[in-house]
């Protein structure tokens, strides 16, 4: 085989090669490109069902103070958590304005056992229930968000996908948690 025949193989099995690489490149760039765009749905799934929550806390809160007055304290801690989750601005943010909140409602709660009259108040009632069935989506939001965040940050740290994701500047999204030890444990029972 002359010398030039072997130049042209050689330079077709590079030419093919690069086209392989080539086209797994694109591949794997298009494949995060589509996890990014899942996280982000995730996360705006979640955020609207926050929002829900949002628009009845201030009816919670209302119906709570005719009967509480001198909650005031717990009312007004409730209010600014709720407006620091609204404007909190990266998801970073969110998660742990949300972790505050939702430790605020709990006083809030515990508020309203110590109010007979406030427990069988229809419209409290409706707002609980409300309120109880918002934090179920919320829940399954967040189980979502975290499973595609989950699956998006192992995407981009494992070899070889890491060198596609570094080049185009992909970041690790952060996991919603909780940030209070204490709602990590069991809950004690005794009879």
């Amino acid at each position: 085989m002359p010398w030039w025949g072997i130049l042209l193989i050689v330079l077709g099995a590079l030419l093919l090669i690069g086209i392989c690489v080539a086209a797994w490149w694109v591949s794997t760039f298009n494949k995060l490109v589509a996890m990014k765009n899942d996280v982000d749905e995730a996360f705006s799934t979640m955020d609207v069902y926050m929002k829900k929550r949002y628009d009845i806390i201030p009816n919670l809160v209302e119906t709570v103070k005719g009967y509480a007055k001198h909650e005031k304290q717990a009312l007004e801690d409730v209010m600014k958590a709720r407006y620091s989750s609204m404007t909190a601005n990266t998801p970073e943010e969110k998660a742990k304005n949300e972790n505050w909140l939702s430790g605020t409602l709990k006083t809030l709660f515990s508020i309203s056992e110590n109010y007979p009259d406030l427990k069988a108040n229809q419209s409290f009632q409706n707002l609980m229930e409300s309120l109880k069935n918002i934090e179920t989506e919320i829940a399954n939001a967040r189980k979502y968000y975290n499973a595609v965040v989950k699956n998006f940050n192992t995407k981009i740290e494992m070899f070889p996908s890491s060198f596609v994701a570094r080049k185009h500047k992909f970041e690790k999204r952060v996991l919603f948690e909780i940030d209070d030890a204490s709602e990590r444990q069991a809950p004690k029972v005794e009879f």
